[in-house]
């Protein structure tokens, strides 16, 4: 019987970080010549490290304005909407110090398992999602908002821009799924707000945390 792999790792031993080196070397290596501009290509590599899905590459979209939108907010401490608590989880509280030194847990909401917004739900037959989007509706101006597991709240969101004038500093528009997912991104995208999104029904709350990862390391790399 061979030996168990890993001893190939102890006898030649890599740090996390020197993995996490190497693999977007890798990246850089094998999607040589993809177009993005360098700020851009900080997101794509990013979601390509997250998922190892080269075709995300074909799938992102940018406002113009989006990465100078989000390094801007990010470095004044504006307010972080999450459409699930899995990315409120995963949000590194490290990475955004890094770049604005106060933020702090409080300063990323989710009101989706909030007792109020499931009692709203029952009573409308509706998902929670809408709800939870209508309670964060005082910083959704001017804060940044993440999408990676609900299409209804983003298109409550589409609705708040359109109709009651909300402009939120970036939205990143990744929910996955089958029903509301398409639309909900593409009428977003014909909004004027900056955004950074990706069509189709691919998406996930792991993207969309490490769409904002990215940012943090794209405005923590330029930090005056």
């Amino acid at each position: 019987m061979l030996p168990p792999l890993i001893h190939s790792l102890l006898n030649n031993p890599l740090s996390g970080e020197q993995i996490e080196e190497r693999s977007f070397a890798c990246i850089d290596r094998e999607a040589s010549g993809h177009g993005f501009l360098p700020d851009q290509w900080q997101v794509v590599r990013r979601l390509i490290h997250t998922t190892a899905d080269f075709a995300l590459m074909e799938l992102i979209r940018f406002s113009p304005d989006a990465i100078a939108a989000g390094t801007a907010a990010l470095r004044s401490g504006q307010p972080i909407f999450a459409d699930s608590n899995m990315i409120r989880s995963g949000l590194s509280q490290a990475r955004l110090r890094s770049v604005c030194p106060a933020y702090s847990p409080a300063s990323v909401c989710c009101h989706v398992a909030d007792s109020d917004v499931a009692e709203e739900a029952r009573q409308s037959g509706l998902p929670r999602s809408l709800f939870a989007m209508r309670k964060a509706r005082s910083m959704a101006d001017g804060g940044i908002l993440l999408f990676g597991n609900a299409p209804v709240a983003l298109l409550e969101l589409n609705r708040m821009i359109i109709e009651e004038g909300i402009r939120p500093a970036l939205v990143v528009a990744m929910p996955v799924g089958f029903v509301h997912v398409v639309e909900s991104k593409e009428e977003l995208m014909g909004l004027g707000v900056p955004y950074i999104a990706l069509t189709g029904r691919r998406g996930g709350s792991p993207l969309a945390v490490a769409t904002l990862h990215a940012i943090c390391t794209v405005a923590g790399s330029t930090y005056i």
